[in-house]
């Protein structure tokens, strides 16, 4: 199969944030060409796309999320953390039962679509089924361990480890993760780091994500959170934290000593009055920083381009300076950064041999005119609107308002009201 695209205006974060005019040719699963117009030349294709000067551009990767979540949304709203999950999401989720992950992941998915994210760091319990829901939806999944002292065990995550890793489809893979350190044991977490060591693969985390946490940690362990995790030998393989809000000054250098991701959710930590992070901080001090969502849950929508404006928004505010965060550092969060931190570094930029994850932004909406500088657009004034079309794999899964999926969306919606009516009728009886 082999698609041509002509006409386009190319954002290959190749290199750099500049915008070329030009063509991009996707051969199967991969690009075979990206670059200046061939004129005067004999391409035979399956079809060729006219982009009428549109933007082509690496899709968006969502480093952090909870797509089965979507039965929680707006579900709990306008609580503090602690009794957000405690009170309203961890009795939810006791209701779930055996396939339910798969329906409702594949909700989350349709919304990734739209929102021109091509793929996620998903962190749930029972992965397989998320991975089923991937697969079967043609979308990139990066499944994530989600151990706590309640569900799910180590033994439970090596085991998928091995399973969805040695699965040929290249679409899903797994890595290792633990749901927090106030959720877990020392013995859990030791156990966790011999399996890592073992495996020898990055481990991540929720970490440093309200003040209460590191109060806790520091009472309790005598360090914060980075330092208690990094005390335990699970950063010996890298990884990283999503949020990291309340990070002190020895995280900063846990973090670079151990070359981690930061993976920030400005939605969801806003929502939940969690605080703003020290994003100017992290980019000056060469942290790599990519963006995540959160699960619909907590900040409710997975958009990214809510996440992105978020990012250099509050960025801005925290240093009361205009001029941190960039609109060319939140670009290259989103995409390469992103990709780099769940280990997907053949789709992280549009070039030769990288995968055909593509997504174009339709310029010629009211939001994006006129033109004078594109990235800014995409960053500040962009919204789900632009996604005019999300290619994962080489596959064109979203376009033009139209999804094409292995089952209709309308199904979709339905299978995953049911599995949220059953829920909530089964909690009304506990």
């Amino acid at each position: 199969m082999k698609i041509r695209f002509i006409n386009a205006r190319l954002l290959t974060m190749d290199k750099n944030e500049n915008v070329t005019f030009g063509e991009l040719e996707v051969t199967d699963n991969h690009i075979s060409y990206v670059g200046e117009e061939r004129k005067n030349v004999a391409i035979k294709c399956d079809r060729e796309i006219d982009c009428q000067g549109n933007v082509l551009m690496p899709g968006f990767k969502n480093a952090h999320t909870h797509s089965a979540m979507t039965f929680l949304r707006s579900f709990a709203d306008d609580l503090p953390l602690e009794d957000w999950l405690h009170k309203a999401v961890f009795p939810a989720e006791a209701h779930l039962k055996k396939g339910d992950e798969y329906h409702l992941s594949k909700v989350a998915i349709a919304e990734y679509l739209t929102s021109g994210i091509t793929a996620a760091f998903d962190m749930y319990y029972n992965p397989l089924e998320t991975a089923r829901a991937a697969s079967d939806s043609g979308f990139r999944m990066v499944c994530l361990g989600t151990v706590t002292s309640f569900r799910e065990s180590v033994d439970d995550m090596v085991s998928a480890y091995r399973v969805i890793n040695s699965s040929k489809n290249g679409l899903v893979t797994y890595r290792l993760g633990f749901h927090s350190i106030y959720t877990t044991t020392r013995e859990i977490l030791q156990e966790l780091s011999k399996a890592a060591h073992s495996l020898k693969t990055p481990i991540f985390t929720h970490t440093s994500e309200t003040e209460v946490e590191v109060k806790n940690s520091l009472e309790k362990n005598n360090l914060t959170p980075p330092a208690y995790i990094e005390s335990l030998g699970l950063y010996d393989y890298g990884g990283g934290g999503f949020h990291c809000v309340h990070m002190q000054d020895e995280d900063f250098e846990i973090f670079k000593r151990h070359k981690l991701y930061v993976v920030t959710n400005p939605s969801s930590n806003t929502k939940l009055a969690s605080g703003i992070p020290e994003i100017q901080r992290m980019i000056d001090e060469n942290i790599p920083v990519a963006i995540g969502t959160d699960g619909p849950a907590s900040g409710n929508c997975l958009d990214f381009f809510r996440e992105m404006f978020l990012v250099t928004g509050l960025g801005k505010l925290r240093t009361k300076d205009a001029s941190a965060v960039k609109a060319t550092e939140v670009i290259k969060m989103a995409t390469v950064n992103g990709a780099l931190a769940m280990g997907l570094d053949d789709a992280d930029v549009l070039a030769v041999n990288k995968k055909a994850d593509i997504i174009m932004i339709d310029l010629q909406q009211p939001n994006m005119q006129p033109i004078n500088n594109i990235v800014d657009n995409i960053v500040y004034s962009g919204s789900k609107q632009n996604v005019k079309m999300t290619m994962i794999n080489g596959k064109i899964l979203y376009e033009d308002n139209k999804f094409f999926l292995d089952e209709s969306i309308e199904q979709i919606y339905q299978k995953a009201q049911e599995i949220t009516d059953r829920i909530k009728r089964d909690m009304r009886h506990d």
